[in-house]
């Protein structure tokens, strides 16, 4: 058997290296863009509690539930930023696909490349990714880092 001495240093070291690892989180900022579940976490490796509650307080492990991360106001703000950057991005190809058709000297090439029919296809995706359904339709992804 093991020295309970040993094993009490060893958990103070398991423990400080914890809280000194949090700590970082907070020293940085990032703590503001870690999800809910994360965030209570590093809390309490650093604090012991979140919020007053310990780390078997029912309201505390409901956070790690996918229904609380996917209704949390962390989530809403990164499905938002991904339907902003397909927006921006099927604004381009349009831009691009209009700026193409309209070059003097490139019709037939444009025609060749069936272009009318791309921007049509871009701007029914445009108005896809604009929609409230776009957005329904990407809960359950990563989504993307709001940007600030």
């Amino acid at each position: 058997l093991q020295d309970p001495d040993i094993f009490a240093d060893g958990m103070d070291n398991i423990l400080e290296t914890q809280r000194r690892v949090a700590q970082a989180y907070f020293n940085d900022g990032s703590i503001q863009e870690a999800c809910p579940p994360l965030r209570a976490l590093l809390h309490i490796m650093r604090d012991d509690q979140f919020e007053g509650r310990n780390l078997n307080h029912p309201d505390l492990r409901a956070l790690f539930t996918r229904e609380n991360l996917l209704a949390s106001d962390w989530y809403a703000a990164r499905l938002a930023a991904q339907q902003k950057l397909d927006t921006q991005l099927w604004q381009r190809n349009i831009t691009a696909l209009e700026r193409f058709s309209q070059k003097p000297g490139y019709a037939e090439e444009a025609s060749r490349l069936d272009i009318n029919t791309r921007l049509n296809t871009a701007r029914q995706r445009l108005h896809l990714v604009q929609s409230v359904t776009y957005r329904q339709q990407l809960i359950g992804t990563l989504g993307a880092h709001p940007l600030k």
